[in-house]
This record gives structure tokens, sequence and C-alpha cells, in this order.
């Protein structure tokens, strides 16, 4: 699984990707879970799990203000776009590189750290 910048904005994590398993999976099944971890060392380091739902946010006129918002929040990282650009065979055939924003509404959030 490849992993994808996301921001954080009233209860919905935003992100972007193209198609592929990612997208193919959670189209097929919208309940979902992101996990973020950040470790410094074996000693210091935080784990974050989302649940949540999967919900696309389509190249539509009436959802142009969500993808629009979606693109401003991912954009404040100079390098979101990185992940989903990624060149990708899938099912032997060169994915199209057609952008696919996406939210995920915030159910539950679970978590660990360690400090020494």
């Amino acid at each position: 699984m490849a992993p994808f910048y996301f921001g954080y904005h009233n209860n919905y994590l935003y992100s972007f990707s193209t198609v592929g398993r990612k997208i193919e999976w959670m189209r097929a099944n919208p309940l979902v879970c992101v996990q973020a971890d950040e470790v410094v060392n074996p000693e210091k380091w935080a784990s974050v799990i989302v649940f949540g739902r999967y919900e696309e946010i389509p190249d539509t006129p009436e959802w142009r203000d969500q993808r629009t918002f979606a693109h401003d929040l991912l954009s404040q990282n100079p390098i979101w776009w990185e992940p989903g650009y990624e060149k990708t065979i899938l099912h032997g055939v060169e994915r199209p590189l057609v952008p696919v924003y996406f939210r995920i509404l915030v159910a539950e959030i679970s978590g660990h750290r360690a400090t020494p």
C-alpha cells in the first residue's frame, strides 16, 4: 500500500491519489482505517490510528468547492502530490494519472506513544 499525505479539518482527513488498489478497495468497502507513525528512535515514537468512512470528492460542479478546499489544504505541504502521482502498473496496464480527491469522516481515533 502506498503512503499518502493528508490534511485534517473539521473531523475529516482530506487526501488525494490516483486509481489503484487503495482507491479500488476503499470504493468497495468505505469503512477504512489510516495509521500515521512518527518514529524518532526506538524509544521515542508515536502511532495514531483513525477509523472512519471513505467519501470520494468527485470532479463535478456540486463538489467543486470541496475539491478546491481539499487541494488548498493539501498544497500546504510542498510535495503533497508525490505519492499519488507515482507511476504504477495496475492489472498489467499503466494506470491513468487522473486525480482522485477523497476524505475520511473520522469516527474514532486511537494511538500509542513511547517516550524514554
